[in-house]
C-alpha cells in the first residue's frame, strides 16, 4: 500500500490532500503510455462522493427509455428552444429520420452514433446537456483541472468529500472494444461539433451506455462497469477531502478555470469576482 493513499477496492482510490490527486494523476498517465493505449483519459468532477455517477435523464425517472422515445421527446421541444434562442437545429424528426435511422443501422449501432447523419442531432443532444435538459449524456473533460472545478465548485453540505472520476475506453493500442447487443455498451462522443461555447469551454466529451432488447436503449453506465473488464470502460474514483476546496479553488483561478472561463456569462463573472473578492482574500494557501 502506497504511503500517500489508501485503495479501498480496484480502482476507488481515497486521497488525502489535492497534492497526492496529481501524483495519481501522473502515476496513472504513465501507466497508460508504457501500455501504448490508443484512448485516453477523461474526467468528471462530483461535489459529492456518495452520489452515483448517472445521467439527468436517470435522475429524472427515465432509467431505460427508449432512444425511439427519448428522440420523440426532444422533437417536441425544439420549436420552443428556437424561438427563445434563434438558433434552428437541423436533427432528424420523429418519427420517420429517427425510425430510418434506427432501421438502417440496427446492426452498427452504437458506431452509427458517430456517422455523418447524426452529427447535428449530437450538436443538439450536446447543447441540451449543457443548459440542463434532461440527458444520456454523462459529460466529461479532456481536463482533470476542469473536472476538479466542477468537484469543488459548490460546497456538498451532506458530503465530507468531492469525487474524481477518470475513465479510459480502452487500454488496447488500437482502441479494441467489443460487447454484444444484449450488454450495456458505453459509446463516446469526442469535441469536434458545432454546438454552444460551452461545449469548447469545458473541453467537453460525453458518454452514452445503450443495449438492445425489443429496441435500443439508453441505460445507466453502471451495468458496463460492473463487468469489472480490466481492458475497456476502466474506471477509477479519485476520494478528495472537501476541506480541501478553497485551497483547489485558489489554485484553479491562477490557471484561469474558474467560473467565467468555463461558462462566459454574466452570472458566471459575479460567481468569479465573488470568489475572488471574499473567500480569496481571506485564506493564504
Amino acid at each position: 500500500m502506497r504511503n500517500t493513499l489508501e485503495v479501498r477496492k480496484v480502482n476507488e482510490i481515497v486521497l488525502r490532500t489535492w497534492e497526492e490527486f496529481e501524483k495519481e494523476l501522473k502515476r496513472l498517465d504513465n501507466e497508460r503510455l508504457q501500455k501504448k493505449c490508443r484512448a485516453k483519459f477523461l474526467y468528471r468532477g462530483q461535489k459529492g462522493y456518495s452520489l452515483n455517477l448517472s445521467t439527468t435523464l436517470e435522475r429524472n425517472g427515465k432509467e431505460k427509455i427508449s432512444l425511439k422515445e427519448y428522440h420523440h421527446l426532444i422533437n417536441i421541444v425544439k420549436p420552443q428552444i428556437e424561438s427563445f434562442t434563434g438558433t434552428n437545429w437541423n436533427v432528424l424528426t420523429y418519427p420517420n429520420d429517427i425510425d430510418n435511422w434506427l432501421k438502417d443501422n440496427d446492426t452498427f449501432i452504437p458506431g452509427a452514433f458517430g456517422w455523418t447523419d447524426f452529427q447535428n442531432t449530437y450538436s443538439y443532444m450536446a447543447y441540451l446537456r449543457h443548459y440542463g435538459f434532461p440527458s444520456p449524456f454523462i459529460d466529461w473533460t479532456n481536463s482533470p483541472y476542469i473536472a476538479a472545478y466542477f468537484a469543488f465548485r459548490h460546497h456538498s453540505s451532506s458530503d465530507n468529500d468531492a469525487a474524481i472520476y477518470s475513465y479510459l475506453a480502452s487500454t488496447s493500442d488500437i482502441g479494441l472494444r467489443s460487447a454484444s447487443t444484449n450488454e450495456p455498451q458505453i459509446h463516446t462522443f469526442g469535441p469536434f461539433i458545432r454546438t454552444d461555447r460551452r461545449h469548447f469551454l469545458q473541453q467537453s466529451h460525453y458518454t452514452i451506455c445503450i443495449i438492445r432488447d425489443d429496441e435500443w436503449r439508453y441505460v445507466s453506465h453502471e451495468g458496463a462497469f460492473a463487468r469489472g473488464d480490466q481492458t475497456q470502460d476502466v474506471l477509477y474514483k479519485f476520494r478528495i477531502p472537501q476541506s480541501e476546496r478553497m485551497k483547489v479553488l485558489k489554485i484553479l483561478d491562477t490557471y484561469n478555470i474558474n467560473a467565467l472561463s468555463l461558462f462566459g456569462d454574466e452570472e458566471s463573472l459575479m460567481e468569479t469576482m465573488a470568489f475572488r473578492g471574499i473567500h480569496f482574500n481571506e485564506r493564504d494557501l
